[in-house]
């Protein structure tokens, strides 16, 4: 595991990484989802794409890399963005699963490879409706403290910034960078994911202008046991962007 240094907007942040493959000739990124680490996706990926130069990254307030401020989404791309250019590693092909697919697609790189991305919006449970309501009675009635009983699951246990770069990200509509992605996109999803349904790959593959959807079995992380065949499907899209 290596660290390095990017100054951004006056801040540090010192960002967390490991390069597999480092002989290769061709890179790869791979981004990981919220809540999660690179230890994640690299026990997913590393045995495959094995021509690749594999570049594994703690996003910002993640595993190993801090952050002490509030975060969009696009302050973590323009972060990503800086951090390849120190590394002089190519974006040619960027992977990103759910929070960490909206990052890669801000970073435009030639191959897009979304996994199980999130970015379209879906309706909340009326449970969830209930329970946020709920919380701002008493927060009105200056019970804020109590915040730690409604929070979900992906913001327990975060700092004040991190909470506050939570509610930044989580419900962004990201129709309008979908659709300004300039580049080839391969999306794949999983019939049974309910964070990010299959449908809303469909979604996004309309708003783009050269994507296609790969289906998959499983849930939101099943590309845990998918990356033998994801390795496929990106080694098809780059035949076609070839051909």
């Amino acid at each position: 595991m290596a660290q390095k240094r990017i100054e951004y907007q006056g801040r540090a942040f010192d960002i967390s990484y490991e390069i597999l493959h480092p002989g290769a000739t061709k890179d790869m990124a791979i981004l990981h989802g919220w809540g999660s680490n690179k230890e994640l996706m690299k026990s997913a990926f590393s045995p495959y794409f094995k021509s690749y130069r594999h570049l594994y990254i703690d996003l910002p307030g993640f595993g190993g890399s801090s952050n002490e401020t509030v975060l969009h989404t696009r302050d973590y791309a323009h972060i990503l963005s800086r951090f390849l250019v120190e590394l002089n590693f190519s974006n040619d092909i960027v992977l990103g699963h759910s929070f960490g697919g909206k990052v890669a697609t801000l970073l435009q790189p030639k191959l897009l490879v979304l996994v199980a991305s999130s970015g379209i919006v879906l309706p909340k449970p009326l449970s969830v409706r209930v329970k946020i309501a709920l919380f701002k009675c008493l927060k009105n009635m200056g019970l804020a403290s109590w915040r730690s009983y409604f929070v979900s699951d992906d913001a327990a246990g975060l700092s004040e910034s991190m909470y506050a770069t939570f509610k930044q990200v989580v419900n962004e509509d990201f129709s309008e960078h979908f659709h300004a992605f300039k580049g080839r996109a391969l999306l794949c999803f999983a019939k049974d994911d309910t964070a990010t349904p299959l449908h809303t790959a469909y979604v996004i593959a309309r708003l783009m202008h050269q994507a296609r959807v790969a289906a998959f079995e499983g849930d939101h992380y099943f590309f845990m046991h998918a990356g033998e065949r994801i390795d496929a499907e990106v080694q098809q899209s780059l035949e076609r962007m070839e051909s």
